[in-house]
């Protein structure tokens, strides 16, 4: 998103789901003024429910079926509903993922803490349709799920239909060699599929059914079946025969593992290593599963070649299984993944791996290539240092290009273009003499100067970065305790270190007030949640709404307008404040604008957060989030520069 219609856009939309959650808390009983005041025939046709408690993964209940009609929802998150920790949490629908309905724009936030005691209601109309809704608190978008509403008008008075597939490797004959997978489906197109039953061979009553039926028993079989629909008619009741066999399968099934991608001279893989596990077997059950675990963690269910970004060397252990319940051996694939673009000389005068050469602020349009000394053309330019006056600069500059051209790193032609640039610059002139001072520089003592607060932690590396701690629980912060900055341009590199196949959400925060003994917030990290701005940290397509750049509850940048980076990359992170005025930039790109003027209002709603109102500071401090032991980010050379 950008600044004008788009921004003025989303404020209205956001303001028009928060006077319909607070009309909806204002009114008696919870429902709208209007609603409240009408006959009681008028009331919604039905009531949903959703309750949660500490967990930060599931609802601890959530309806899974609706009819369409009006409807009051009610979302509950309070010690009643077992949250003992008062952490936040919000009902969410999904307005944005295609498949699913997106007609219903509801965003409601509860805690036990907050002033309604964590209960709220809303009334809504629901479509026939699947509906998608999920937590959109960082760190909580696994809790999510799906309504599915059908068409509720008229008088059903129609049987669901029922359907069976019988699935398994067979002879010959047609017989099932050791096993046979009965699976059950129903459709209805008027009150919706209540339930299935079933009962196999000789059986004299019904069984729930929840999931496919797996027969291994020798002989012959019937699986009788039927569905009942919401306005409780029941189909006729149907069968399948089929045949099992014994396999007589001792032999357990191959597997093998291939790895693939670029390697650098060593046998390396640039980036990423993408692992393809192959199984097959011969003694005549079938294959039942093949799994896979990296760095001894927990086997999984192999899908689709798996890609290991992290940097390191790492182990994945594979094995399969047949239908007859043989395993193979477990087999193990070693490897190294390292940077593409390895780290830059610690002998570098700054770090930049922006694609393209900047100057100040200028554009040169020439790409930022890496020199002879391994660092790149950005580094040794050192735009970001503090030039006293400007005739040393632009000497400088002449001798850089110079000794570039000579290297043949540039032509003729951009050695002129970036020369013509620096001149163009006001770096050395009266006025623009300061350059960006470090505040974490990879050393112990640059690392000692930050606090961290909350939940969770950063450890300090080797190789001069900090990585968010992937055993230590809970969200918190890192923030910089020894000044505040006002109009300001900060500069960091951050990297997606999450596990296995997730995307880390992590965060910037800035001009918030200091964090210790707040006379209206206690928790030290919320300070800064609830009074500063976060620049979100987000590449995953699915979840959270908010993708990196945004500006946190009021300034949406989308998936596509992320500039999005694969994990274990290094990016370059610019957020400029002037006044009210945010600006971010993605590895050199400009990717989103926000104005921070007042009225502007949290979404989706948090009951008791102030607004764009609570966040009118001309200076602030300077802070880096960590959302969950999952959400693993690394940062490094972070700089400052008054504007």
């Amino acid at each position: 998103m950008r600044s004008g219609a788009l921004a003025a856009g989303t404020l209205r939309r956001a303001l028009i789901t928060v006077v319909a959650v607070c009309l909806a808390l204002l009114a008696p009983g919870g429902l709208p003024a209007a609603d409240a005041a009408a006959p009681e025939e008028a009331a919604a046709a039905q009531t949903l429910t959703w309750t949660a408690g500490d967990s930060m993964t599931e609802y601890t209940s959530a309806p899974t079926t609706a009819v369409a009609g009006e409807t009051t929802i009610v979302f509950e998150n309070s010690a009643a509903t077992g949250n003992t920790t008062g952490m936040v949490h919000t009902l969410t629908f999904d307005t944005f993922t295609d498949g699913y309905n997106k007609d219903v724009d509801l965003n409601i936030q509860a805690s036990p803490n907050d002033t309604n005691g964590g209960r709220y209601e809303a009334t809504v109309t629901l479509t026939p349709g699947t509906y998608r809704y999920f937590c959109a608190i960082p760190g909580h978008t696994a809790m999510s799920g799906e309504l599915v509403v059908t068409d509720g008008g008229g008088t059903d008075t129609t049987a669901p239909e029922a359907t069976a597939e019988v699935t398994g490797e067979q002879n010959a004959d047609g017989a099932y060699l050791g096993s046979a997978t009965a699976e059950l489906s129903a459709t209805d197109d008027m009150s919706g599929v209540d339930r299935i039953d079933y009962a196999l061979d000789g059986a004299t009553g019904w069984t729930a059914y929840e999931a496919p039926v797996v027969v291994n028993v020798p002989g012959e079989h019937t699986l009788r079946y039927r569905a009942t629909d919401k306005a409780g008619n029941t189909s006729e009741e149907k069968s399948v025969t089929f045949s099992v066999v014994e396999a007589d399968d001792t032999a357990p099934p191959t597997v093998t593992a291939s790895v693939s991608g670029e390697q650098n001279d060593d046998g390396a893989y640039l980036d990423v290593a993408v692992v393809t596990l192959e199984a097959a077997d011969t003694g005549g059950s079938g294959l039942d599963k093949v799994e896979y675990a990296v760095g001894g963690g927990d086997f999984r269910a192999y899908t689709e070649p798996v890609q290991v970004h992290t940097i390191g060397e790492h182990t994945v252990t594979y094995r399969a299984t047949d239908k007859a319940g043989n395993s193979s051996e477990p087999g193990t694939a070693t490897f190294t993944v390292v940077e593409k673009y390895p780290n830059p000389d610690p002998v570098c005068p700054e770090l930049d791996s922006r694609p393209i050469v900047f100057i100040g602020e200028y554009d040169t349009h020439v790409p930022n290539r890496v020199t002879a000394s391994g660092c790149t053309i950005n580094e040794v330019i050192e735009d970001e240092r503090a030039w006293e006056k400007r005739r040393p600069f632009l000497r400088h500059i002449d001798e850089i290009t110079d000794e570039l051209y000579t290297d043949a790193v540039i032509n003729g032609e951009e050695r002129e273009t970036i020369r013509d640039t620096a001149k163009a610059t006001d770096i050395g002139k009266p006025g623009h003499n300061d350059g960006y001072t470090s505040l974490f520089t990879g050393t112990e003592n640059s690392f000692s100067k930050w606090e961290q607060v909350g939940g969770g932690s950063f450890n300090l590396n080797g190789d001069g970065s900090m990585t968010s701690d992937p055993t230590v629980e809970g969200m918190g912060m890192l923030w910089y305790p020894q000044q505040q900055y006002g109009d300001f341009s900060l500069k960091l590199q951050w990297r997606d270190d999450a596990p296995g196949d997730a995307r880390t959400n992590g965060g910037v925060f800035v001009r918030f007030p200091d964090v210790r003994d707040h006379p209206d917030e206690s928790r030290p990290e919320w300070v800064a949640i609830k009074y500063g701005h976060e620049i979100q940290i987000f590449d995953s397509e699915a979840g959270d709404q908010y993708k990196t750049g945004s500006v946190y509850g009021f300034d949406r940048v989308g998936h596509g307008a992320a500039g999005v980076t694969p994990k274990g990359t290094w990016n370059d992170y610019e957020i400029r404040v002037v006044d009210q005025h945010y600006e971010v930039y993605r590895n050199g790109v400009l990717i989103n604008e926000f104005d921070n003027t007042p009225g502007q209002v949290f979404e989706p709603p948090r009951a008791d957060d102030p607004g764009t109102d609570g966040r009118q500071h001309a200076q602030g401090y300077i802070g880096l989030q960590v959302h969950s032991t999952t959400d693993v980010v690394s940062y490094r050379d972070i700089r400052i520069k008054p504007l």
